[in-house]
Formats: structure tokens, C-alpha cells, sequence
């Protein structure tokens, strides 16, 4: 039960299931994330906080650059099918086919530059 109401807290926000959008196409960096919410780092971050928490998404750190990515192997079915739904729900979402064409844009950016903010 507590899976299950972790994973649909997790999907109970907008930017949230966007983000699990994003990641469909590989892992991304928060800084690539926080360019295509356009929010604040810290609330990028506690959306992150949430998606993790509730096994959706898995993460790495390199340096100082934070990486998620979709959590697909050793999951709980609830979580692989939350993901899986979401992705066959919204895919011809206006706002999804939207995300799909920035995020190649976003992709192409240096993350050097698009970290800027991330400096000490």
C-alpha cells in the first residue's frame, strides 16, 4: 500500500509526470530538467526528492552535476506500470509532443553553460 501511495502522491503533479516524460529518452542532468520546467533549482529539486522517493526515477551524481534517469530494473510492478501508463496516456499530449521538441533542443545545450548557476 505505501508504493502505491508514493507513486500516485509522485503523479499528482503536473511537473512531476512531465518530468518522468523527459526521462523516456535517457537520463538527463537537474540543470537540463530545471531548463524545461522553468523553476527554481531548489523546486526542481524537491519534485526530484519526490520522484525518487517514490522509485520512479533513479539518480547519480558526476562531479557537481546531478543525473536521473527512469527507474526500470528491480522495481515494484506498481512502479513499472505507473511509468509505463503514463507514457501511453499522454504521448500525443499537446504539451508532451511540445516538451519532446525543446528537449532536443535542450539536449544540444552545453551543460557548462546551462549549469551556470550551479557554480561555487
Amino acid at each position: 500500500m505505501r508504493e502505491f501511495l508514493a507513486v500516485t502522491k509522485a503523479l499528482s503533479d503536473e511537473s512531476r509526470v512531465r518530468v518522468l516524460l523527459f526521462l523516456r529518452g535517457g537520463e538527463l542532468c537537474l540543470c537540463q530538467i530545471v531548463e524545461m520546467l522553468g523553476l527554481a533549482p531548489s523546486t526542481v529539486s524537491k519534485h526530484m526528492a519526490i520522484l525518487y522517493q517514490a522509485g520512479l526515477v533513479k539518480s547519480r551524481k558526476e562531479g557537481r552535476w546531478m543525473y536521473y534517469r527512469l527507474a526500470e530494473r528491480g522495481v515494484p510492478p506498481c512502479v513499472r506500470e505507473a511509468i509505463r501508463r503514463v507514457h501511453k496516456c499522454l504521448e500525443k499530449d499537446l504539451q508532451v509532443l511540445a516538451d519532446a521538441k525543446r528537449l532536443g533542443k535542450v539536449c544540444k545545450m552545453s551543460k557548462e553553460e546551462l549549469c551556470l548557476c550551479y557554480k561555487d
